[in-house]
């Protein structure tokens, strides 16, 4: 079998994300196409008795005119690898650590109080206490 040495056109001498971008770009005109054709069935559909108009003024609402299409909304993604370096996630951990720093101990005051709170109230669900007692 021979294979010409300058590709001629056809489907496969695209590289992969090539082919997949123009398939994308294929599927997304025939979906729109078919909206706009159910669209049109839709409006050839009679309802009824058109109903009565009410006045609208658009300062009224703060609606915007067009919304975009879930297809153009939605960008398919996947993330493969996140690219950080090394010093500048110790810097950030470190940090993290810092902010924890007041965060337990405002935790711990708070649990602290909420305990003696209940020791006051409730004296008899105390089961065991810890008593630390230092000499001279």
């Amino acid at each position: 079998m021979s294979y010409p040495i300058v590709a001629d056109g056809g489907p496969d001498d695209l590289p992969r994300t090539l082919r997949r971008e123009r398939e994308a770009r294929e599927r997304e005109s025939r979906e729109r196409e078919a909206a706009e054709r159910a669209q049109a069935e839709r409006e050839q559909l009679s309802m009824g008795p058109a109903p009565r108009a009410v006045p609208h003024t658009d300062e009224m609402y703060a609606v915007p005119q067009s919304y975009p299409s879930p297809v153009e909304a939605a960008m398919p993604a996947t993330v493969t690898r996140i690219d950080v370096p090394f010093l500048h996630l110790v810097v950030f951990f470190f940090k993290a650590m810092l902010a924890a720093i007041p965060a337990l101990l405002v935790l711990g005051v708070l649990l602290w109080g909420a305990g003696h709170l209940l020791q006051t109230y409730f004296p008899w669900l105390v089961k065991a206490q810890i008593l630390i007692h230092f000499p001279n």
